[in-house]
């Protein structure tokens, strides 16, 4: 018998002959639930308003911090008594609404920070309450005396003329007001559809949705597109009904079209990528193939749904979450730190509970009494571009891993909250390309099994340790390691993708610096190629994925080689094609969220030109793949590369801004501008891209 790791309480057996992959079904999510709900709750303060947990406080305080553990933990017991007819653990129901009562009081000493402009994280927080009373509503608000309901419509009104972050913040507002307008309270339905029509300019086609910004300069795509911006129009038209009709079948068309890749951005072990801010939500990403059966718009079927889900969810409880107390930790597995952003407390993990809106899906749903059914990386290897995120998946059977190659999503636009205004919701000017990106967003690749490297301390002219994984930079003699700021596409189609960036320094640029890369798939195996434009002198780093565990990889290394491998056998690959002087293997202590030690391939080459062409092959491979490299015959003719693979595939690459020839083994003939990609095979034309 399986069992909850913290809680310690023992879960039902496992039913394989419904789940033959996860072994879960729907009395495991009721019973996790009562169990994250039960070890949260021992940590109430005396009325009951605050989730008191320990930790380090989030930047916007403790008291809020306290209000988040409230709200969000109270939002999975609304999905968890709503889902089973108004049944819930005895006593959590009548607990919380002592709760609501005292920190909705403002003369109580437990009251809720008020919503206004000095702590603007309260209205994330509002929207959890109010879903959760508009869930509940038959067995808890309705039975409210008078004078609570006054207090708590009293206090959510505050969250209309305030002043917000410009992303998935506007539908927050939006959840608030459609509860009070259900209850008969006063809101304002002109700031709600000013909101919606905010969140309308986010979309960018294809099921994505930017994560706010100017279109214009903003590319900030993540794990928020499911769990924030699908997700909550379609709450909000489950209770706007008839309000909602002409903007529910766009809702709907917009998370069929998300979640037809969607689901293959989960490995076989049932791991999200690990991509983007917030990922101490963890599961929380399977939301959205939950609302998708919700609101019949999804293409998965209901044994795919419930195979995604309960992945996810497992794949977590068996790794362990959750501290020995059973609360959800700030990482994502242990605590971990450098992963997490200011905005987060204690309390911010359980916005998990978004995962267990499955519930609401009755018993009898197919989504849970029919068969599990294989994730689209259990069905086959599988390559995918996403143009509009600038994303390309390369998923493999043979190990069930999912990889990543980010030339698109950034945030680069100086707010931590992903907006394009400042904090306050103000207009704020574009800043410079003059700070390293986020490590979850400037890694050239991101995968299911591989975290990437944090740097604890500030950026050092230390060469080159400490160091990042799957990134290319140039070494200054006084400022180190250059990083990758704003993504700057130029193409992204079948198993290639490119981009360019502008190295840069904390506060420094250099303006004559520019890095274009460009990478293909074949396999598990990516063939990656740089052109580093900058001053002579600056030399190049350049590096595979960081693999870690609780003891240290093992490096090997060879003639013009190199490899990490976990004592799981997660291997990581870099093979110098062209234009490298040294490779290596770098350990790593406490640098990654996937274990305490780690360690990174990578090369390094000695720059005395202007203009230099750097090639490799980078590869990630886990149990049941081969990790042995292909024997790849790399040749450059100025900034064309080829490189022929064993099975008689040749690949080009034509990097520079200026138009290049086809090299003359493959006919010489002139590419016409920003082509970038030719397969050829024996016998037959160039197939130009």
């Amino acid at each position: 018998m399986a069992t909850a790791q913290g809680g310690g309480a023992p879960l039902p057996p496992e039913d394989r002959a419904l789940s033959p992959f996860t072994g879960y079904g729907r009395a495991h999510w009721v019973a996790l639930a009562d169990h994250l709900l039960a070890d949260a709750r021992r940590f109430a303060s005396p009325a009951g308003a605050r989730i008191v947990l320990p930790g380090r406080p989030s930047s916007s305080g403790p008291d809020s911090d306290q209000l988040e553990g409230f709200a969000r933990t109270f939002l999975l017991l609304a999905f968890r008594t709503a889902g089973c007819g108004g049944e819930a653990p005895a006593g959590l129901v009548e607990a919380y609404a002592a709760g609501l009562r005292a920190g909705t009081d403002p003369r109580h000493p437990e009251a809720w920070p008020a919503l206004g402009q000095d702590c603007p994280q309260t209205l994330v927080e509002a929207c959890s309450l109010a879903l959760g009373l508009h869930l509940t509503r038959p067995w808890l608000w309705d039975h409210l005396p008078s004078v609570v309901r006054e207090q708590l419509t009293d206090w959510l009104q505050g969250a209309f003329g305030l002043r917000i972050p410009d992303n998935n913040w506007h539908l927050f507002r939006v959840i608030v007001g459609e509860f009070l307008a259900g209850v008969g309270a006063a809101h304002d339905r002109a700031e709600m559809a000013a909101d919606l029509a905010r969140t309308e300019e986010f979309y960018a086609g294809d099921g994505w949705y930017r994560d706010g910004g100017d279109p214009r300069t903003s590319d900030h795509f993540d794990h928020y597109n499911g769990w924030a911006l699908h997700l909550y129009p379609l709450l909000w038209a489950r209770m706007a009904g008839a309000r909602a009709a002409d903007r529910l079948p766009e809702y709907t068309a917009r998370l069929r079209r998300f979640l037809a890749d969607f689901a293959l951005f989960f490995g076989a072990d049932g791991a999200p990528m690990h991509q983007g801010r917030s990922l101490i939500y963890r599961f929380a990403a399977v939301a959205a193939p939950w609302m998708g059966a919700l609101a019949d718009a999804t293409p998965l079927s209901p044994g795919q749904t419930r195979r995604l889900a309960s992945g996810a969810l497992r794949h977590f409880t068996d790794r362990g979450f959750r501290d020995r107390h059973g609360i959800a930790t700030l990482g994502w597995y242990r605590p971990y730190p450098p992963m997490v952003q200011g905005y987060s407390g204690p309390g911010s993990p359980y916005w998990l509970a978004k995962a267990f809106l499955g519930l609401l899906l009755p018993a009898t749903h197919p989504c849970w009494t029919e068969r599990e059914e294989p994730l689209p990386v259990e069905r086959g290897d599988r390559v995918l571009a996403l143009p509009v995120p600038g994303l390309l998946l390369s998923a493999t059977r043979a190990d069930g891993i999912v990889r990543l190659l980010n030339h698109g999503s950034d945030n680069h636009e100086g707010d931590t909250r992903g907006s394009g205004r400042a904090q306050d919701g103000t207009p704020g000017a574009r800043p410079p390309e003059r700070v390293p990106g986020d490590p979850h967003y400037a890694r050239l690749a991101y995968s299911t099994a591989t975290g990437p490297y944090h740097d604890t301390g500030a950026w050092t002219p230390r060469w080159p340790f400490p160091t990042p994984d799957n990134h290319i930079g140039l070494r200054h003699p006084r400022f180190g390691l250059s990083g990758r700021t704003r993504i700057h596409r130029l193409r992204l189609l079948d198993r290639y993708a490119a981009s360019w960036h502008r190295p840069v320094w904390r506060g420094r640029a250099h303006p004559e610096a520019r890095i274009e890369t460009a990478a293909v798939f074949w396999g598990a195996f990516e063939l990656r190629a740089h052109l580093v434009e900058a001053p002579a002198g600056l030399d190049a780093y350049d590096s595979g994925w960081q693999v870690a565990g609780e003891r240290p990889p093992r490096a090997r290394t060879g003639d013009r080689w190199a490899q990490a491998v976990t004592g799981a056998d997660l291997t990581s690959t870099f093979v110098s094609l062209a234009g490298h002087s040294a490779v290596a293997v770098a350990a790593v202590a406490d640098g990654s969220a996937f274990g305490r030690h780690s360690a990174v391939p990578y090369a390094t080459a000695r720059r005395t030109t202007a203009r230099s062409v750097h090639v490799a092959l980078i590869a990630l491979t886990g149990p049941g793949a081969d990790p042995t490299p292909p024997d790849v015959h790399c040749t450059i003719e100025g900034t064309t590369v080829t490189a022929a693979f064993p099975d008689g595939t040749w690949i080009l690459v034509a990097l520079g801004a200026r138009p290049p020839r086809t090299p003359a083994h493959l006919g010489g003939t002139p590419l016409p501008d920003l082509v970038r990609y030719a397969r050829v095979t024996p016998g037959e034309a160039p197939v130009i891209h």
